[in-house]
């Protein structure tokens, strides 16, 4: 076992005294050029994992302009019920909005929920619900305009719903259009 040592440390004396081995210049480059390779890959990442959580908002901004279409018609649909002109109350839309689930539709309520488009975000409540009312702000903005695209035919209107929110201080926004029709 001795003469294993002692054959070893003449290998490592060798070593040592040939020079082999790093200097301290060498370390910083290699140090240096590490760095810029970790650099570089972050610079990679960083781009795709904002986008990540800026396409979470694209997504959600998406279901909301369906959700205000499906309001309209929603709102259509319970005037054709309640024998009331198809619509009734929509046409007050024109300059803009704000419509979430809790809107009413009878006359004296419709009327009282239609409000004008006042830039108010919407609120998530705990249910995971938005509207107007109750919950917690959000980033995001609904304005819904109904407008006649057609003056000699009564029986269509144009909805644009248009969803707006800031993200890493930029504003981004969501538009989506639809048509609803008398269906009677």
């Amino acid at each position: 076992m001795f003469k294993f040592i002692k054959k070893h440390k003449i290998k490592l004396r060798l070593f040592i005294k040939s020079g082999a081995g790093f200097t301290i210049v060498e370390l910083i480059v290699t140090i240096v050029i590490l760095s810029f390779g970790v650099i570089g890959i972050y610079g990679f990442f960083h781009p795709a994992i904002s986008l990540t959580s800026n396409f979470t908002m694209h997504s959600t901004a998406d279901y909301l302009a369906q959700e205000g279409l499906e309001i309209v018609k929603n709102i259509r649909d319970n005037n054709i019920l309640q024998n009331l002109n198809w619509s009734q109350g929509l046409s007050s839309c024109t300059t803009g909005c704000q419509l979430d689930y809790k809107t009413g539709t009878l006359v004296e309520t419709l009327v009282n929920r239609l409000q004008t488009y006042t830039g108010n975000p919407l609120n998530k409540n705990i249910d995971g619900f938005y509207s107007y009312d109750t919950g917690t702000a959000t980033k995001f903005k609904r304005k819904i305009t109904i407008t006649r695209p057609f003056t000699l035919n009564q029986n269509i209107l144009k909805v644009d719903v248009l969803v707006m929110w800031d993200y890493n201080g930029k504003p981004f926004s969501y538009n989506t259009l639809g048509y609803i029709y008398n269906l009677f």
